[in-house]
This record gives C-alpha cells, structure tokens and sequence, in this order.
C-alpha cells in the first residue's frame, strides 16, 4: 500500500510541476508579446505570403462584395497591390488581416464610414494603452495559415455529423488505465500502455479525417475567446464594437465552454501548454467528442460567428492603419469632393508607397491627363501612384501626400498586360478588351479613374493613333478622370483640346542619362533611344543615320526608303 501511495504521490507532483511550468511559461510568453507590439508599433512587418495565402485571405471580400465596386484582379495586379496590402498589415489576427484586405479591394463611397475609420483610427494612434490591451485581445484569436477564416466558416458548414460512440469507448478506456495505475500501479502500467497505444491510434486515424475541421473549429474558438477578452475591457470610445462583441459572444458562449481544452491535432501553438493540450486530447479523444459536440451548434450560428469576426477584424485593420501613419514621412487626411456630375482630383507632394526616398509631384485633374516622356522617365511609376493613393484615400482614409481633395472614384486601371497562352489571345486581343471594361464602366453614374498605360501598343504605328484616339476622346466624360501615358507625342496634339499634357523629362550627358522624376506642363519635347544607343557603344553609321531619319521625318512628315 505504501507504494501505491508512493507511486501516486509522485504522478501528482509531477503533475503539479507540469502545471506550474506551464503557466510560467504561459506568462513569459505573454510579457514577450507585449514586447513584440511595442517592436512591431509604426514599422513595416517582416512576413511574406506565398499566393496561397493571399488567394485565401482575398475569399472574404469576395464574400462580402454584395453588389459593390470591387478592385478587379487586373488592376490589382497593375498597381502590385498585394505589395501595398503587405506594407500594410501589421495585423495581430487572421481577422484584421482579412478585413484590411477588404478594405482595399473593396473601397468606400460613403464619408460616413471613412470618418468613422478615421475616428477609430487617430483613437489607437493617440491611446497607447488602450490600444495594447486591444492587441493583446486579438492576439488571442491569433493568424492561420493555409485556409482563411472565412474558409474555416465555409468549411464547418460542410461536414456531417457523426456518432460519436467509439470516441467515448476510448475516453472511458484512458479514465480506466488512470484508475487502475494508481488503485494497482503494477496492473495499471500496462493498461496504461495499453491504453495510450490504442487511443493514439485511433485518435491518429480518426484525426486525420476532420483535421481541416478540427483546425477551422479551432480557429473558431480562438475567435470566442479573443471576443470574450475584449468584451471585458473598458474603453467608451469603442463602446459600440465592444458591445457587439459582449452580445454575439453570448450567444456563443455555451459552445466555449464545451471546448475548453480543444486542439487541433497538428496545430498547436508552440508553446508548452499547447503541446500539453495536445497530448492530452489525443489521450482521452476530447477534441473529437467536442468537436462533433458543438458543431451542429455552431453551423446554427454562423450569422453570430460572422459578426464577431468582422467587428475583430475593423478594430485590427484600425490599428494596422493608425501604425502604417507611424511609419509614413508624412500623410493627410483626404477631403472628397461631390463628384456625381464632374469629377477631379487636386494633390500636393504625391508619393508612392513602395519606393524608398520616392519624388512626390503634384496635380490638379478636372478630366483628362496624357503624359509623355522618354523610357524609365517615371510615367507608368506616376500614374500607379495617382491610382494606389485614391485607393488608400478611399479605404484606410489616408492620403501619402501634404493635401488631397478628389471625388469618390472607381479606380480601374490597363498597364502590365501580357499575351494570354491559355486562352491563346494575342497581346492586342487582351489589351481591347481590358480597354473595353474601362469603357463599358465610365458610362455608368458613379465616377472613375482610369489609368492606361500606352494605349493599344500590340499594333502598327498608324492604327494604334487613329485608334488610341478615338478610345482617349471617348473616355473624356465629365465623371472620369483619365490618365493616359503614352510614347505616341502625335497624340498630345490630337488630344490638345479634350486632354491637359505632362511629360517626364531627362538629361543626357555623355556618359549617362538622368531622370529627376519631377512632373513638367507640357508635351514631351526630348527623345533619349538614339542617344543611348550611343551611349553603350553602337556604331556611329547606325547612330547619325538614325538620327537624320528622325529628323527628317520631323520636319517634312516622311521616311526615306533605305
């Protein structure tokens, strides 16, 4: 008796060793993450996404699209928006980082909505404390990788539910081989083994079999218990956020509490205490019982879990957006105009988010712009920049500039195109219609920017003016605001009337060619590709021969037969 005693003592000491480091631990890990927010506060994250993920992420705004303007995949390839997102996401959950990414892909047109951004937005900036304690609440519903949130939910609405029999079996099997270890510890042992062999197993082959739903109830609990957390705190500003998390989790709440110790069994956070879990669940197959425990619940209350999510992901998006302000040179605070019957855009010291030491420019569009300029002058680089900060004035409600005022715009945009091999379409034939859905689009009532980038260049010289100039002219309506540049300087003055001309200039030395990047009034008066065909070494014949055709057809409109 006395070593049963013995044998049962220790199995409790051990225990409560195993428990005390845990919560240690536990501890150390949250003083850590504090740190880290503190670290992380105004500067630019570190982590990449593969396509996977950014496909992934990208299915709640999908979702959520409900009939309004959504970014299409063309012009949010050409503006290398996924760049802009990740700049962006200093997000502390999968929540923030899916909704900052609907926030871009689908921009706002009520000022109601962007005020009350900017309101939440200058609170965290301003409020240190409080937004920490926010943070540290929404860590607890943490990231996912693989699938989104919005695919979790997806997910759980899929499988079916099954008895759950053989996982009781098991259960009362593991409670049997703790009885007896410590009733008969010699008996006990082997039952013990007995029982850890077979219950893995199972657990193992059963596990593999709703893992993904494992893990999407996983990720789903960490959402109550992130809601829970920040239901808690007290902070009037947020008040309305903070109530919708207090009501929804309480509809909620029943199903937390049957899941206390879930786990999925691959996905564990790392941590001691998880892997704790981990091992534990596979024991006495807890996961499995609760899972299909609470899963006919929760498919029930998907509008609530949907709720919770989306408040969680506006208060974290809010804070990646008060820290991306941090970290800018300088911003301001866009200003809209009524833009229902003639759009504009008026800006000061424009700069692009993804060049370090950028040049801003300035200007005013009350219609149309053709830019000109000579290669690598700074025209497409201009022109992604006029249309990425009307997307930022229109979703995070910050401007990279000293003053904006512009209408609420559709942005569409035709830059970065390519031949299409699947479908077999040549350039010119995805290059049409790319222009076509810009068209089609600016005869509707809400405003547009649009951006084109060398307007039909899949064709013959004569063709791509006569043609690029009807579709210019066409798009010179009173509710578009159209950038177009272009090489063709035949244009600017077709165009002279219906479109205000820039240009990009450079200097040629005799050893180099040099772009200040500065925005100049007026069509473009010089030309660099002879000069650098000289400059890296053709031969003279093919350089004075090249620049007396030019010239000649300059001034009397003709090319010489060779």
């Amino acid at each position: 008796m006395d070593e049963q005693y013995l044998w049962a003592w220790m199995f409790a000491l051990l225990a409560v060793v195993l428990v005390v480091a845990a919560v240690r631990e536990r501890m150390r890990a949250k003083q850590r993450q504090v740190e880290q927010l503190r670290q992380n506060w105004g500067q630019v994250p570190e982590r990449e996404y593969t396509s996977e993920e950014l496909e992934s992420i990208s299915h709640y705004a999908r979702n959520h699209q409900n009939g309004r303007f959504m970014i299409d995949d063309i012009t949010w390839n050409d503006l290398d928006m996924e760049r802009v997102y990740m700049l962006l996401n200093n997000t502390c959950s999968a929540c923030g980082e899916e909704y900052l990414y609907a926030m871009l892909r689908l921009p706002e047109f009520q000022p109601e909505t962007l005020e009350e951004r900017e309101r939440v937005i200058e609170f965290f900036r301003n409020h240190a404390k409080e937004r920490e304690n926010v943070q540290k609440g929404l860590l607890q519903a943490g990231k996912v990788s693989g699938r989104s949130v919005s695919d979790h939910l997806q997910a759980l609405t899929e499988i079916p539910i099954r008895s759950r029999a053989r996982y009781f079996a098991c259960f009362l099997l593991a409670v049997a081989s703790i009885v007896c270890l410590l009733v008969k510890p010699a008996a006990g042992v082997g039952l013990f083994v007995a029982a850890v062999i077979v219950n893995i197993s199972v657990h193992t082959v059963e596990g593999n079999k709703v893992e993904i739903y494992l893990k999407c109830l996983g990720c789903m609990l960490r959402i109550l218990k992130s809601s829970e957390a920040l239901g808690k705190e007290k902070i009037p500003e947020l008040e309305q956020y903070l109530k919708c998390l207090r009501e929804n989790e309480k509809k909620l709440h029943g199903i937390r509490k049957k899941c206390v110790t879930l786990v999925t069994t691959k996905g564990t956070e790392g941590d001691f205490m998880s892997v704790l879990y981990s091992y534990i669940n596979s024991f006495f197959m807890l996961d499995l019982i609760q899972f299909y425990s609470v899963l006919k619940e929760m498919q029930r209350k998907r509008e609530e879990l949907e709720k919770l999510t989306e408040t969680l992901g506006i208060l974290d998006a809010m804070i990646a957006a008060a820290s991306y302000r941090e970290y800018l040179p300088y911003y301001c605070i866009p200003q809209f105009t009524d833009g229902r019957h003639a759009a504009s855009m008026d800006v000061t010291d424009l700069y692009h988010p993804l060049i370090a030491n950028p040049v801003a420019n300035s200007i005013y569009a009350d219609g149309g712009i053709l830019v000109t300029g000579s290669n690598a002058s700074g025209k497409s680089t201009f022109l992604k920049n006029v249309a990425i900060n009307m997307i930022l004035a229109q979703s995070i409600h910050t401007s990279l500039s000293h003053s904006y005022r512009a209408s609420m715009c559709k942005v569409m945009t035709s830059m970065a195109l390519h031949d299409d091999l699947q479908s077999g379409e040549s350039y010119y034939i995805v290059e049409i219609k790319s222009l076509k859905r810009i068209l089609e689009e600016s005869r509707k009532e809400v405003s547009v920017l649009c951006i084109v980038d060398e307007v039909l260049r899949g064709t013959n010289t004569i063709e791509r003016i006569a043609a690029s100039s009807q579709v210019l002219a066409y798009l010179r309506n009173p509710r578009v605001i159209c950038f177009a540049a272009t090489h063709d300087i035949e244009l600017s003055y077709i165009l002279d009337r219906l479109y205000t001309n820039y240009h990009f200039e450079e200097e040629i030395t005799e050893h180099d060619v040099r772009f200040n990047y500065l925005l100049k009034e007026g069509r473009a008066t010089s030309r660099n590709a002879i000069a650098l065909l000289e400059m890296i070494g053709y031969d003279q014949n093919i350089v004075r021969a090249a620049r007396a055709s030019a010239a000649e057809f300059e001034t009397q409109g003709i090319w010489r037969e060779i």
